[in-house]
C-alpha cells in the first residue's frame, strides 16, 4: 500500500475475530457505517431485455461488487463471494433511471463477513425513489496467497445493527445445515 494512505487500523485489525459475529465496542473493530458503499449507475439500453426493464444478471453483478468493495472496506483485504443467501426482486428497474446501491456489514466471523445490499430505482424527472431489491452476500478475506484471513469484529451501536446480526446469524445457521446435507 502506497506510503501516502493512512492505514487507521491496520497493527489491531487482524487480531481478532468473534465467533458469534455480534461484538460490542473495541478499538479493533469497525462499526457498518466505517465500510458503507454507495454505487449509483444509469440504466442504459445494453442493460435491458426486450421489455426495457434491468437484466436481472446485470443488477446481480452490481450488488455482488458494491457487496464486495464494503466487505473489502471492513476487512482491508481483498474478498471472494461465498454465498448469496437471497435476493429478492421487488420492481423492475426501467431504462434511463438511475440505480442506487446502498452495501453494509450485518455480521463479521473469524474470516468471512456478511453484507446486506438494498437496491433502489431513481426516477431521474421525479426524484422520486423505491426499494427494488435487497440482497445478503457473504464474503471471504484473503491474504495475499489466496487464503482466508481473519477481519476486524463488526462492532454494533445501535438496536436495528444488533437485529440484522442476530438475523444474519440465522442465515448463517441455516447455510451451514445445508452445506451439511
Amino acid at each position: 500500500m502506497p506510503d501516502e494512505y493512512e492505514n487507521k487500523s491496520h497493527e489491531n485489525s487482524r487480531k481478532h475475530g468473534r465467533a458469534s459475529g455480534i461484538a460490542k465496542a473495541s478499538v479493533s473493530g469497525k462499526t457498518p457505517e466505517e465500510s458503507r458503499v454507495e454505487t449509483t449507475e444509469l440504466v442504459l439500453p445494453n442493460d435491458t431485455n426486450l421489455l426495457g426493464n434491468l437484466l436481472g444478471g446485470r443488477l446481480m453483478h452490481w450488488i455482488d461488487v458494491t457487496g464486495a468493495m464494503a466487505a473489502s472496506r471492513h476487512s482491508n483485504c481483498v474478498v471472494a463471494t461465498v454465498a448469496l443467501d437471497s435476493l429478492d426482486f421487488r420492481h423492475p428497474v426501467r431504462k434511463g433511471e438511475l440505480v442506487i446501491l446502498e452495501a453494509f456489514l450485518t455480521w463479521a466471523g473469524r474470516t468471512s463477513m456478511e453484507v446486506a445490499v438494498e437496491v433502489y430505482a431513481e426516477n431521474i424527472s421525479s426524484g422520486s425513489q423505491i426499494l427494488t431489491n435487497k440482497a445478503f452476500i457473504t464474503f471471504v478475506a484473503l491474504d495475499g496467497e489466496g487464503k482466508p484471513t481473519p477481519v476486524p469484529p463488526l462492532l454494533l451501536k445501535t438496536p436495528d445493527e444488533l437485529n440484522m446480526a442476530a438475523d444474519a446469524v440465522a442465515r448463517r445457521e441455516e447455510r451451514l445445515k445445508r452445506r451439511e446435507s
